[in-house]
């Protein structure tokens, strides 16, 4: 006699986190936008949303009699430039890489911190690149910078294999571990040469903010802990919470 069995759910081919995917989807929308505006639409979200360090220059606008911008209007490059991509294979190059350490980072630590993690590298990479081209009049575009945070956060995750009784994943490799500091050597390298062969990693020539992926990769190096910490005092709630009800 044959017996039925339950068969095992069905699991996704990608068993990708909600916020990397609506990441990607926002990230894509935002390129066919403005790929497809009017040419001076187009310029005109150029000059507002990219991070232009000139602008934060009172030099440089004293030399080309710009009038100074309000409070909002130099804040906002800060994060918005993330969403702007040059051409296709800039941005497929960030979604592919965002795919592959993204998920990492949402699993453990939920969209919440995420995002977070992903706008504060936004931000130190926009920093990290400003202090090194100060009163340069070149744009900069791309998710590469929060990406990179993203990385640094994945690989110091992929690298802890310290588990504690009661906490819900192992700890985090130390900054200072030889693989953590053997890969972030490997990483400066590879983007000092990118910066200065300019070749991407789609093998086209062209000009490349090595120093924001610095600024981001370092963002969530140092950042992690204090993320893995407060994403463990979530767990550790949810856990008395559960046990209360």
């Amino acid at each position: 006699m044959a017996f039925l069995q339950q068969s095992p759910p069905r699991q996704p081919l990608l068993n990708v986190p909600a916020v990397v995917v609506a990441t990607i989807v926002v990230l894509a929308l935002a390129y066919l936008v403005w790929s497809f505006a009017p040419g001076p639409l187009e310029d005109r979200v150029l000059f507002d949303l990219a991070f232009f360090p000139a602008r934060y220059s009172a030099h440089y606008l004293a030399a080309h009699s710009a009038a100074p911008q309000s409070l909002l209007e130099l804040a906002v490059p800060f994060v918005s430039y993330i969403f702007l991509h040059g051409d296709f294979s800039h941005l497929a190059i960030n979604c592919l890489w965002l795919l592959a350490f993204g998920p990492i980072v949402a699993r453990r630590w939920g969209a919440g911190l995420f995002l977070i993690l992903f706008v504060l590298c936004a931000i130190a990479a926009a920093l990290a690149h400003l202090a090194t081209n100060w009163g340069s009049d070149n744009p900069v575009i791309g998710a590469s910078g929060s990406i990179s945070g993203l990385m640094a956060a994945a690989i110091l995750m992929l690298r802890g294999r310290v588990w504690v009784e009661g906490e819900p994943f192992p700890r985090l490799a130390p900054i200072l571990s030889s693989q953590v500091i053997v890969f972030t050597l490997f990483w400066l390298l590879t983007n000092v040469l990118a910066g200065a062969s300019g070749i991407g990693m789609d093998g086209q020539i062209r000009l490349i903010a090595w120093q924001a992926h610095i600024g981001g990769y370092f963002c969530g190096l140092f950042l992690a802990p204090l993320f893995d910490h407060l994403a463990r005092r979530s767990f550790a709630r949810r856990n008395l919470s559960s046990r209360g009800a």
